[in-house]
C-alpha cells in the first residue's frame, strides 16, 4: 500500500498545475459544507444551552397567530388576565406569570428607535429570576408600586442604538412618557432583547391600551408532576374555559422540550438544503477528477503497457488510479477544511462585532473534521473508478503501440 501511495503521489506532483486545478471543486464545496455545518451545530449548541438553562419544567402559552409579539389585536385570538388566572389554579401549575410586550417609539436625547417594549408585573420578579430571565448587569429590577422606571436591554445600554446611551439614571421617553433607567440586563446574545426596554405592567397597559391582554404565559410546573400531562390537561381545560372546539384553539400549549425539538426538525431542514447546495461543488469537483484521470490514461498508456509488460496485475494498474483520484480528493477535502474554519471563525467573528450577538458560534467537532476528509477521498475514489478499469483493462501490446 505504502508503494501505491507514493507512486500516486508522486504522479500527482508531476503534473502541478492540473492537479490544483482538478481539486478546485472539492475544496470549495467541502470549505462551504464545513462551514454552514459548523455555523448550524454552533446555533443550535447555543440554543440548546438556552432551552437548558430555561428547565424541562417550563410551559409556554401564546396565541396560535403566527405573528410578532404583541401584534395580536383581535379581541377573540389574544390571551387575557382572566386565562392567567384560569392556568394558575390548574392542578400541576406551581406558578404562572405573564407578560405583555409591542414595538413602541423610545427616545432617548434627540434620537428616536422603534424597539420591543415589555410590561412585566414586579410581583413577578422572582419568578422571571427563576427563569434566568431578569438579570441585571447593573442596577436593579423595578419594584412594586413604582410606575415610571425602566429596564433596558444590554446594547440600549452599552452598544449602538443609540449615541447617547441609556445609561442607569438617564431618563428615555417611551411613547412620549418619561421614565428613569433604573436597570441594564445582562447581554443575553438575542439582538431583539438585548434592544428591549421593560416597563411594570400597569404603565405599560396604560400607554398601549391593553387593558386586558396577556402577549404570553409561563408556567413552571410543580415538583412531581410531567410536564407533557400538565401541558395536555392546561391545553384541555384552557379551550373549555374559552368555549373553543378541539382543533380549532386560538392558543397554543408548549413544553420547553417541544419548542427545542420543532426548532431542531425545522432548523434541520434548513442546513439540509444549505449542505445539499454546497454539496453540487462537490458533484463538480468529483466530474473534474474524472475527467483528470481519464486524460491521465490516455497520457500514460505506454507507461501502463510497460508496467504490464514487466508483470504488473491489472489490479495494480486499477489501485494506481483508484490512489491517485483519492488522493486529490483527500488534498482538496483538507484544503477545504481549513478555508471552511476559516470561513465560519470570519462569520462568528462578523456576527459578535456587527450583532452584538455570541449565539452563532462556528462549532468543529472531530468527526465534522475526520468526516469532510473520508468524505472528500470517496467523492475523489469513487471518481476515478472508471478510468481506473479503463486503464487495467488495457492490453500490453495495444498499451506499447499506442502513439
Amino acid at each position: 500500500m505504502k508503494d501505491y501511495f507514493l507512486l500516486a503521489f508522486n504522479n500527482l506532483r508531476r503534473r502541478k498545475l492540473r492537479s490544483w486545478l482538478t481539486m478546485i471543486g472539492i475544496f470549495i464545496g467541502i470549505a462551504a459544507v464545513v462551514a454552514l455545518i459548523s455555523l448550524g451545530q454552533g446555533l443550535q449548541n447555543a440554543i440548546e444551552e438556552e432551552f437548558e438553562q430555561l428547565g424541562s419544567d417550563k410551559i409556554i402559552i401564546m396565541p396560535s397567530v403566527f405573528a410578532p409579539p404583541g401584534s395580536i389585536t383581535t379581541e377573540s385570538l389574544i390571551l387575557t388576565k382572566n386565562d392567567l388566572e384560569f392556568i394558575q389554579g390548574i392542578r400541576g401549575v406551581n406558578n404562572a406569570a405573564g407578560y405583555v410586550s409591542k414595538y413602541g417609539q423610545i427616545k432617548s436625547g434627540d434620537e428616536s428607535k422603534i424597539t420591543f417594549v415589555g410590561g412585566m408585573d414586579p410581583e413577578d420578579n422572582e419568578f422571571w429570576y427563576e427563569m434566568n430571565f431578569f438579570i441585571m448587569e447593573e442596577g436593579r429590577a423595578f419594584e412594586k408600586g413604582e410606575k415610571f422606571k425602566a429596564v433596558v436591554g444590554y446594547n440600549l445600554a452599552y452598544g449602538d442604538v443609540f449615541e447617547d446611551k441609556t445609561k442607569l439614571r438617564n431618563t428615555i421617553e417611551i411613547e412620549g412618557y418619561k421614565f428613569k433607567v433604573v436597570g441594564v440586563m445582562e447581554k443575553t446574545g438575542d439582538p431583539g432583547n438585548d434592544a428591549a426596554v421593560y416597563i411594570p405592567k400597569d404603565v405599560f397597559r396604560e400607554i398601549f391600551n391593553t387593558p386586558n391582554e396577556e402577549s404570553t404565559i409561563m408556567v413552571n410546573i410543580a415538583k412531581g408532576f410531567d410536564p407533557e400531562e400538565v401541558a395536555k390537561d392546561i391545553e384541555r381545560k384552557l379551550r373549555k374555559f374559552r368555549d373553543e372546539k378541539e382543533g380549532e384553539e386560538t392558543f397554543s400549549v408548549q413544553t420547553s422540550e417541544q419548542l427545542l425539538e420543532s426548532f431542531s426538525n425545522i432548523f434541520g431542514i434548513v442546513q439540509a438544503v444549505l449542505v445539499g447546495i454546497a454539496a453540487i461543488s462537490l458533484l463538480v469537483g468529483g466530474i473534474g477528477i474524472m475527467n483528470t484521470m481519464y486524460t491521465a490514461v490516455l497520457e500514460r498508456t505506454k507507461e501502463i503497457g510497460t508496467m504490464k509488460a514487466v508483470g504488473a496485475r491489472n489490479s495494480d494498474i486499477l489501485l494506481i488510479f483508484l490512489f491517485e483520484s483519492g488522493l486529490l480528493g483527500l488534498v482538496g477535502g483538507g484544503i477545504g477544511i481549513m478555508i471552511g474554519v476559516g470561513l465560519g471563525k470570519s462569520a462568528e467573528y462578523i456576527a459578535t462585532m456587527a450583532l452584538g450577538t455570541d449565539l452563532l458560534q462556528a462549532y468543529f467537532p472531530w468527526y465534522l473534521i475526520l468526516g469532510a476528509l473520508m468524505f472528500s477521498f470517496c467523492i475523489g475514489a469513487l471518481s476515478g473508478i472508471f478510468p481506473a478499469m479503463q486503464a487495467a483493462k488495457l492490453k500490453p501490446a495495444d498499451a506499447l503501440r499506442y502513439e
